[in-house]
């Protein structure tokens, strides 16, 4: 029922290999052709339910959001926040991350949230890691050259990885806290939880969040 409802959002794009290496329309028109407007973009990896991309564009209806994730059926339960609460600066889009920078131009994205992702935790796959230098050479590709990237997670093992690219690429790290709740952060950090993050914290597991902006040299 779920995949027959997400047919009917007109903010939902479901797009695949071909659709993107054909050309998808809307790269570097995100904003003329769908928002309409001239708001900066901020686009959510692995979002989910879309907890972040919904709560987000509640709280800044001047900011357009766009979750992307591969999974229809938690894709849905963002769909249907939006529409619930008539959140027009929202977006998904259904595509593998690894596709991601075929679905915008470059400088479109002025902020990346990635939330609770796969920490991938074996090292033979740390390439597939959403802060890897692969990965972070994907998005340099659309993210404005003064953009934000913030990572929130509850694995220490991927956090302190995600350290370790930052310095060894000479990335910007603008702040870094080992345990958001335990330290008293109030601030959208803690104000939007995500399904995960829930469960996590329910084991009592410290959540950890960082942001950084790319070596412009890099």
């Amino acid at each position: 029922m779920r995949f027959a409802e997400n047919l009917t959002f007109g903010n939902l794009f479901q797009l695949y290999y071909e659709d993107l290496i054909n050309g998808f329309p809307l790269k570097g028109k995100w904003s003329e052709e769908f928002f309409k407007n001239k708001h900066p973009i901020v686009l959510e990896l692995g979002c989910g339910k879309g907890e972040y991309t919904t709560g987000l564009a509640e709280r800044h209806p001047d900011i357009n959001y766009i979750g992307t994730d591969i999974k229809g059926a938690r894709l849905w339960r963002g769909l249907k926040t939006s529409q619930e609460k008539e959140l027009v600066n929202t977006a998904f889009i259904r595509t593998r991350i690894n596709l991601i920078e075929h679905c915008f131009g470059r400088n479109e994205v002025s902020e990346i949230w990635i939330t609770f992702p796969d920490p991938q935790p074996r090292e033979i796959k740390t390439k597939k890691r959403l802060t890897s230098p692969q990965f972070i050479e994907r998005y340099r590709h659309f993210l404005k050259p003064d953009g934000i990237i913030h990572l929130k997670t509850d694995n220490i093992i991927f956090f302190e990885y995600t350290q370790d690219v930052i310095r060894d690429s000479g990335h910007e790290l603008l702040y870094t806290n080992y345990d958001v709740y335990g330290s008293g952060l109030d601030t959208e950090v803690t104000q939007i939880q995500t399904f995960y993050e829930n469960i996590w914290l329910n084991h009592g597991t410290k959540i950890k969040y960082l942001k950084f902006k790319l070596n412009p040299n890099a």
